[in-house]
């Protein structure tokens, strides 16, 4: 009986098998290519052979897990040197391949998001999280220490800033070299698994953040990765014409291709399947579907579809897990169900919130503050739900370019004065008192001042000097999941401002679930730098309603004023809309939450 040869494997990359490592690389203009690395001593021994679609495909018994490997691809007379564009694992950016083992051992790994409307995120740099002046960044192995911060904080999804190799070892990561290889500096594919199987075991989500809108631009072997190009363009992986502009240079990819698609495609389930992770967050979605950001008729279709198919398939493949789009355009669609031609997105970041919000507590002046613009933030939504948007003070892209966190814009000569304190941490109220899926920056919630720097780690010892703030930050998280099961209402979609006055910038809204006590929550803030007493507002019921969070309180700050504060009694009587009056006192840029007993 003749022996009937093994099997062509599937898949892109280098693919350990039983008897040694199959490799699979897509080069359409290439002439021939091979295989070379540490099993035949950097030699062309090992050729490829042609495939369909451009691919070449060779099995190396001598090959195995860890070795070092790149493609030779020759074209004419050029002999190209490149990092596998599906490597799981380099030496670093500019380095070889790392034949990768897929395999890893997650145990009992039973974790799920909780439901959207009780996610609070932690936006985490994996550089600068948790790392010292003068060393090597910070690592996944590092950040895992501080999880029990997390812990305590009551954050329950951390969101971390893209994991992909990237030139050098210092980056905020939206460069990304390699889209399938994690950070060597950061430690490597097996350190994240790692972090992500300690989150979990913390009750911690992971959303990681992808970059698709561009490639690089440094150390991108995916350029003219077979040496053709037209019109000094890219090559295969990119737009050659005038779509291939992005603000981050000529390096868009080319969602019109097949095989880029596939790719992309490829790398989005990858970090959900292999990785375990929660989700995904899309980095500037608006240049992957338009070329300039702008409405001038040159949207980009290809993009649009790409999205629309990798949010179907998993919301298909992996129920409960979430995507979240960074688009800033306020545009419905993005968050509309594929089915009726939305973009599929779970939820996006939401430019109606965090503009106004940060220009309401940023600016000196009280009478210049405009309620009708904070009201306008709290109930906006997209698609009538407002679990379609993450409500932020402070993210990356707040935090720098200009632009700093909010205690150091409010008073840049000294970020921790009353004025700092206070009026970020109002912000920070209204966070998780509209309704929508909170989101903190790392440090913000112990008064990391300044703007964010990916060579700058954050000042741990904030976390002791200001501890009171801290402590703020948490009681507002437990409020906003409703752990003492006082305050439903505030993970509910029920909202109405019933009280903006503008003459004493004082603002009032309502928060409710299925309602009722124990449920409806009443928030006042104070946007003047003057408390309030006996100020009357309205009530959505008679009755005495308990002060569960004043956030004037002298232990969150020695700096502040503790003004008198105290439980509210409602009577029947209309007010503001409402079926019940009553009276509150309010320190001056502060913040109340009232419940009622269930």
């Amino acid at each position: 009986m003749n022996e009937q040869p093994n099997p062509v494997k599937a898949g892109m990359g280098a693919m350990p098998y039983e008897s040694g490592v199959a490799f699979r690389v897509w080069a359409p203009h290439a002439d021939r290519v091979f295989v070379i690395g540490a099993f035949n001593n950097w030699t062309e021994s090992h050729p490829m052979r042609s495939g369909d679609n451009g691919t070449w495909y060779a099995e190396i018994p001598e090959a195995k897990i860890g070795d070092e490997y790149r493609y030779l691809v020759c074209r004419g007379e050029q002999k190209l040197s490149r990092i596998d564009p599906y490597a799981r694992e380099v030496t670093n950016s500019v380095g070889n391949g790392i034949v990768h083992n897929p395999h890893f051992d997650w145990g009992d790994d039973p974790y799920q998001l909780p439901p959207w409307p009780e996610l609070v995120l932690y936006e985490m740099h994996i550089g600068t999280f948790n790392d010292s002046l003068g060393g090597g960044p910070g690592t996944y192995a590092t950040a895992v220490e501080k999880f029990d911060h997390l812990q305590r904080l009551g954050v329950n999804v951390i969101e971390v800033m893209p994991a992909a190799e990237f030139a050098g070892d210092v980056s905020w990561g939206y460069n990304s070299a390699y889209c399938f290889a994690v950070e060597s500096a950061y430690g490597g594919p097996k350190a994240f698994k790692e972090f992500v199987q300690a989150a979990h075991r913390a009750k911690l989500g992971v959303v990681l953040d992808v970059v698709y809108n561009h490639f690089g631009p440094g150390d991108l072997g995916l350029w003219r990765f077979d040496g053709w190009s037209e019109n000094d363009g890219g090559g295969i992986y990119f737009y050659n014409d005038w779509r291939r502009k992005t603000p981050w240079g000529d390096n868009r990819p080319d969602y019109g291709r097949g095989e880029v698609r596939q790719f992309i495609y490829d790398n989005a389930f990858y970090w959900l399947d292999e990785f375990h992770l929660d989700g995904l967050r899309f980095d500037m979605t608006l240049f992957m579907r338009t070329v300039d950001g702008a409405s001038s008729g040159q949207d980009l279709p290809d993009g649009w579809s790409l999205v629309q198919w990798i949010n179907r398939d998993i919301s298909r493949k992996f129920p409960g897990r979430i995507t979240i789009a960074e688009d800033l355009q306020n545009n419905d669609w993005l968050t509309k169900r594929t089915d009726v031609g939305g973009a599929g997105f779970g939820a996006q970041w939401d430019a109606n919130f965090v503009h106004p919000i940060r220009k309401a507590v940023t600016g000196a002046i009280d009478e210049h503050r405009s309620l009708a613009s904070v009201r306008d933030a709290i109930i906006h939504s997209y698609n009538g739900d407002a679990f379609q948007r993450i409500v932020y003070s402070e993210s990356h892209d707040e935090v720098t370019n200009g632009k700093s966190r909010v205690p150091s814009e409010i008073s840049a000569a000294d970020p921790e004065n009353f004025f700092a304190q206070k009026r970020s941490t109002l912000a920070a109220g209204l966070v998780f008192t509209a309704p929508g899926i909170p989101m903190l920056f790392q440090g913000q919630e112990f008064l990391q001042g300044g703007w964010f720097q990916d060579t700058v780690p954050l000042d741990w010892h904030l976390s002791d000097e200001f501890s009171g703030i801290l402590r703020l930050y948490r009681d507002l998280v437990q409020l906003r999941l409703n752990r003492a099961g006082q305050t439903r209402g505030l993970c509910g979609r029920g909202v109405k401002v019933h009280h903006v006055n503008e003459e004493t910038k004082l603002l009032a809204f309502h928060r409710w679930d299925k309602g009722g006590p124990g449920d409806d929550v009443v928030v006042v803030a104070n946007f003047e730098n003057r408390p309030r007493g006996n100020y009357a507002i309205g009530f959505p019921r008679p009755g005495r309603w308990r002060l569960r969070l004043n956030s004037d309180w002298r232990g969150y700050s020695d700096d502040f004023s503790d003004f008198a504060s105290h439980d509210a009694t409602a009577t029947a009587q209309d007010y503001d809309g409402c079926p019940a009056r009553g009276s509150v006192e309010i320190g001056p840029y502060s913040l109340l939450i009232l419940s009622q007993d269930p």
